[in-house]
């Protein structure tokens, strides 16, 4: 039996009919991603989706608490509890909208956005880990091209309450139980 060729630069030799699923290979990459960002920001309450709460309202994308919540595709009971993590960890804080009394504005504290720097270096170097076997042209293109995919699924199926979506996925999958 003769050993295939090694890969060149660190590519990949997979020739199994899994090389051009498409499914597969996002599963792939989404799950080295999770494991990858979840230890890049575990210090932060809410790991990834607590880092992008603390993102979101450093870069002003949104205003009220309320859209806030509905941007992330947080449930607003989960967004809350969140939202009491981040602040006890004094990462943002709630703030009564001059616009609106009734509604809160999340602003990010100084202690947060000094964290947010640090968490964006480490969220910078996982992702060039995850993306290494591509060279630096490779990765624009691809990061690129991953935006427009991602752009078009969005808009043809924007998300809602993604609680509820990870419920649907779940009441989809087999269940170990089940013969």
């Amino acid at each position: 039996m003769s050993k295939p060729a090694p890969a060149a630069a660190g590519r990949s030799t997979c020739d199994d009919a899994m090389a051009e699923d498409l499914g597969w290979a996002l599963g792939v990459v989404f799950r080295g991603y999770v494991a990858a960002a979840t230890a890049a920001l575990a210090e932060v309450p809410g790991g990834p989706r607590g880092y992008q709460v603390i993102a979101a309202a450093a870069r002003s994308e949104v205003g009220s608490q309320l859209a806030l919540a509905h941007h992330l595709g947080i449930d607003r009971t989960v967004m809350t509890y969140m939202l009491d993590d981040l602040e006890a960890a004094e990462l943002i804080e709630r703030q009564p909208d001059p616009a609106d009394r009734r509604a809160r504005r999340v602003v990010v504290t100084a202690r947060g956005t000094k964290l947010l720097a640090t968490l964006d270096r480490r969220l910078q170097a996982a992702e060039a880990d995850l993306l290494a076997p591509l060279d630096a042209a490779e990765r624009t293109s691809f990061r690129s091209q991953l935006r427009a995919v991602a752009a078009h699924v969005n808009a043809l199926d924007p998300p809602g309450d993604l609680c509820s979506l990870a419920d649907q996925v779940k009441a989809e999958l087999p269940s170990p139980n089940r013969s």
